[in-house]
């Protein structure tokens, strides 16, 4: 019942919204509303410069090298320095991380005794940038470009790239990675995370991981496998519910068509592999480049696209879609992951998926960073704690009245 006020409540905003526009006339020209996310086509079309200007990109091939150097000048030309990680696969093959570092204002931390501390939080921002084939290894007849797995994250990134410095009370440090070398067990993940000086480890609050949101069904975000320990589930996936949260707020579902949803199957599976049955929601047996944070007890966040919503795990599948059905509805890693047939299916005039999903996942991303941190505040939050009277009731002032 509650869901359908809600939804019905939402309704009656969007008509709302509506009529004001229709009912402003040439008095209100200088009115501009804009909608969350209105972001435009930028991360979009990056995301298809770089499909379709190297459309094979696997791990350590020369494919992933000629992308990750159109990713640096990309970052570049947004005005930031790019720290390159270089680094090689177990058999001496080469890839590289490109990491932007963007500085926050800084937390502030209340002590016991009432004095203060300057506290850093890092939040990680990363997605691969290789996908899963060579040329030679892509039948003839297919028209593959990795577009969903995982230019579409890429575009993502960039996204955010250009778009967070319009937030002004940013306090985190910022990384945006990103990952070289995806498909060799999260490689350049690895290497970025073993790259940290103990201080900075400790200091991440989140990671934020984004993999192929073009080509499922349904948008969604889940917590790592640390939050199936049961004793620390909340704090594992508190970001979570704040991304959803945003969602929600925002009503992305309403004004941009951009649902987000948690995976609720709610199946009883043993979805880590220790021998211990869990209930399926809220996270995902799907892995990305999240699983080197989520080992080292890091919360994050994974957004993907596909369809969880069913009675047993081998019948899921990222897409019920009729047109792309040869590999039983799976498109990431498979030959069907090409802008030219998802774009035929997707795209048109007046919806674009993959504008909508990057503009949205990356207007959640940095939303929930405003929230601010689980473990400090923010200058501007200090200030009103600061400002704000308190009153501590005692035995005394209770028998006094």
């Amino acid at each position: 019942m509650k869901n359908i006020l809600r939804k019905f409540v939402s309704l009656l905003l969007c008509i709302s919204m509506l009529l004001v526009l229709v009912a402003c006339g040439d008095d209100d020209k200088n009115i501009v509303t804009l909608l969350p996310a209105d972001f435009g086509s930028y991360g979009a079309e990056f995301a298809r410069a770089l499909a379709e200007e190297h459309p094979f990109r696997k791990a350590y091939s020369d494919g992933e090298k000629s992308a990750g150097i159109m990713i640096k000048e990309e970052f570049e030309s947004l005005g930031y320095d790019v720290e390159v990680q270089n680094f090689k696969s177990i058999y001496g093959s080469d890839s590289a991380n490109y990491v932007i570092h963007i500085k926050g204002s800084g937390f502030i931390k209340v002590n016991d005794d009432n004095s203060i501390s300057d506290v850093r939080r890092l939040v990680v921002i990363g997605a691969h940038y290789d996908d899963a084939f060579k040329l030679e290894e892509v039948p003839e007849g297919y028209t593959y470009d990795g577009i969903s797995d995982n230019a579409s994250a890429i575009g993502c990134l960039m996204t955010i790239a250009s778009q967070i410095k319009n937030y002004e009370n940013l306090a985190f440090d910022v990384d945006i990675v990103a990952f070289g070398a995806g498909g060799d067990e999260f490689a350049g993940a690895k290497y970025y995370y073993n790259s940290l000086d103990a201080s900075s480890k400790n200091s991440i609050e989140v990671m934020y991981c984004i993999e192929n949101i073009y080509a499922g069904d349904k948008m969604y975000a889940n917590a790592g496998w640390n939050s199936l320990i049961h004793d620390q589930k909340y704090q594992m996936r508190r970001k979570l519910y704040q991304a959803y949260d945003v969602a929600y707020d925002e009503m992305l579902a309403s004004y941009n068509g951009y649902s987000l949803l948690y995976n609720e199957c709610g199946l009883i599976v043993d979805v880590n592999g220790d021998g211990v049955s869990d209930i399926y929601r809220e996270v995902s047996v799907n892995k990305s480049d999240y699983c080197v944070f989520d080992e080292h007890n890091i919360p994050v966040v994974f957004f993907d696209s596909g369809d969880y919503f069913f009675d047993k795990m081998e019948k899921m599948k990222e897409t019920k879609n009729l047109n792309f059905q040869e590999f039983d509805g799976q498109i990431s890693n498979t030959y069907l992951d090409s802008s030219e047939m998802l774009d035929e299916v997707l795209k048109s005039d007046e919806k674009d998926v993959l504008e909508i999903r990057i503009n949205n996942t990356a207007f959640v991303i940095m939303e929930s960073l405003e929230k601010g941190s689980d473990y400090a505040m923010t200058p501007k939050q200090y200030e009103t704690y600061k400002n704000t009277p308190t009153t501590v009731e005692t035995k005394e002032t209770k028998k006094n009245g």
